[in-house]
């Protein structure tokens, strides 16, 4: 029988402390919420009813349920209050030095049997348990915010948590209504070890001025269906925050490179600029503390000379006759733009129609267009065998195979056949664009298109501009996106544009903790789904798209950036060699043949 916890403490009342608190007085546990002075109590107690309040106003809880919630909480000044806690949770700032002082103050404030733990993100929780004479009763319990909607508890063990405090916390959390991941103590986890690299990296991208910070966040909303972009999100954690967790992490995990913090992040905590708190860090707020996003220096302003140097785009060829290049062929159609489909002959043709059709008829059945849109979308479609028939268009698209030299060959010949002024455009989602640029003798009208697939339910387009692409180029591609209800992300040609670099170097990580047996495919999976909000676990993820693909991008991106953090994982390409592909083959991480 796991023990009842009747009373539990929280030390410390920030955003993350008053989270917990309501977590607990929610499920009907008697708390004692703890602060070091009369005014930070004030403060704490205020940030607890207005989380209680709002969820009144949006009907999460009736009044009675608020009054009850409340009436369970004690607050206090000092640690005196707490001699009668079963457990006991300390969610004060991150500095080991400040919770090694407090754990042995709780030591010995405690009751012998009481539990101790702590809610440290990142900080060894086997240097916080020797501080007290208890070590084998201390334990990490990391709720993420805001700890009252957040599903997910990493439940951190030491090498001497007795397992009988492992089972009564994962029993307790259970309670709670929330999802454990019970793991050993290593720098970050899961979650922010896997989330801060990525994180760290978006910085990096900023830094490099290689996207905007609207296009980078706008990526990974849109690319990747996250809750929020990765500036965006560093924002609401704070950078000093973000700071602290990087340069831990760095200093106990290998000193590995993707957690070393990027000099913008120091620079810009040293300014005083840490996100939301402080009303600005890579945005700017309306006040601080607010979520409100207003016009900085760095807003983005409308460009009207790169408005008129776009030029008009009517009619445009798609060479291919896979998913995308039919996806694509759709969202032009529907556009309203007359399209030249060149696939290698009538029978391809032929199923690249009728997969058209198919999209479009679905379309129909789910309300999102008429069966006369339809027929208009179909009837603006050219079918042909050859690339002769692109002598007249405006722009090209290439979606073929993703191999350089067959994608060169066909730029070439594009080269010779379409006529001067047109943009000569690849889906590319890894190779160097600058390499088929080259191919031609027109390189500045050479740009990436890099839709997202399935091309007309994603909302995204990388724009990827080469050091010989002209601007008019670019704002051609960009005026071409807005007119099919896309958004452009403009970028460098660098390996895996912003998304895949940004996606798999995070993907392999995840593999690697696999790999080292300190986690598992399934709490790893719950861990960002439950604890970030991502809409598919890593592990999830790469089934999908397949691992041979997935080790094809990070081969390329650690061929490029040379960086040791993003060799591929070997346990990726041992399960590639296997033949284990994913959901394609009915065996990835996962065996779905038996599903």
């Amino acid at each position: 029988m796991a023990r009842e916890f009747a009373s539990v403490g929280v030390v410390g009342l920030g955003t993350m402390g008053a989270g917990i608190v309501e977590v607990f007085a929610r499920n009907g546990v008697a708390v004692t919420a703890v602060e070091v002075s009369a005014g930070a109590l004030e403060r704490g107690e205020a940030t607890l009813r207005g989380s209680v309040e709002r969820a009144v106003r949006k009907g999460k809880l009736s009044e009675q349920e608020r009054d009850a919630l409340l009436s369970r909480v004690t607050f206090a000044v000092g640690l005196d209050a707490l001699p009668g806690a079963d457990l006991v949770i300390e969610a004060v700032p991150e500095h080991l030095d400040l919770k090694q002082r407090l754990f042995a103050e709780l030591d010995r404030v405690c009751k012998p049997e009481a539990i101790l733990a702590t809610n440290t993100s990142s900080l060894s929780v086997t240097e916080i348990s020797v501080a007290t004479s208890r070590p084998n009763q201390v334990v990490g319990m990391h709720f993420f915010n805001p700890a009252p909607v957040m599903k997910l508890v990493e439940v951190v063990r030491t090498v001497v948590t007795a397992e009988d405090v492992v089972t009564d916390i994962e029993a307790l959390c259970a309670r709670l209504g929330k999802v454990d991941v019970t793991i050993n103590d290593r720098a970050g986890f899961i979650a922010n070890a896997l989330l801060f690299g990525y994180l760290n990296q978006a910085v990096s991208m900023l830094e490099a001025k290689y996207a905007t910070r609207e296009d980078i966040d706008a990526a990974m909303k849109l690319g990747c269906g996250l809750p929020m972009g990765p500036l965006a999100l560093m924002d609401l954690i704070g950078l000093d925050t973000a700071y602290e967790i990087l340069d831990t992490m760095y200093r106990r995990g290998g000193r590995d490179r993707r957690h070393a913090p990027v000099p913008l992040i120091k620079q810009m905590v040293t300014a005083g600029l840490l996100g939301r708190k402080s009303g600005r860090g890579f945005y700017t707020y309306e006040k601080p503390g607010s979520p409100v996003v207003v016009a900085d220096e760095a807003t983005p302003r409308p460009d009207a000379e790169a408005a008129d140097a776009a030029r008009t785009i009517a009619k445009v060829g798609v060479v291919g006759s896979g998913t995308m290049a039919t996806g694509i062929i759709e969202v032009f159609a529907r556009a309203g733009l007359e399209v030249v489909s060149v696939t290698r002959g009538a029978e391809q043709s032929g199923r690249t129609c009728e997969a058209l059709k198919t999209s479009l008829n679905k379309g129909v059945v789910r309300g999102k267009l008429t069966e006369a849109d339809r027929d208009a979308a179909v009837g603006r479609v050219t079918w042909s065998a050859t690339i002769e028939h692109l002598t007249d268009v405006d722009l090209v698209v290439e979606a073929v195979v993703e191999e350089l030299s067959v994608k060169k060959a066909l730029f070439a010949s594009l080269d010779e056949i379409c006529k001067p002024g047109v943009v000569l455009a690849t889906t590319t989602s890894s190779l160097p664009v600058i390499e088929l640029a080259v191919a031609t003798e027109r390189p500045a009208d050479v740009v990436g298109l890099h839709f997202f697939n399935p091309a007309p339910v994603m909302g995204l387009v990388e724009v990827v501009r080469t050091i010989r692409t002209s601007d008019a180029t670019v704002a051609t591609a960009t005026a071409l996106c807005r007119a099919l209800a896309k958004h452009a992300v403009v970028c460098a040609d660098r390996s895996g544009f912003v998304v895949n670099a940004l996606l798999f170097p995070y993907l392999n990580d995840a593999v690697k903790m696999v790999e080292a047996s300190y986690s598992t495919a399934d709490d790893i999976d719950n861990a960002m789904k439950l604890g970030c909000g991502y809409p598919m676990g890593p592990f999830e993820l790469l089934d999908v798209i397949g691992l041979d693909v997935s080790l094809a991008i990070q081969r390329e991106l650690y061929l490029e950036l040379r960086e040791p953090g993003f060799a591929p994982a070997p346990l990726l390409e041992h399960l590639v060699t296997a033949g284990y592909l994913g959901r394609k083959v009915g065996r990835g991480f996962r065996d779905y043949s038996k599903r």
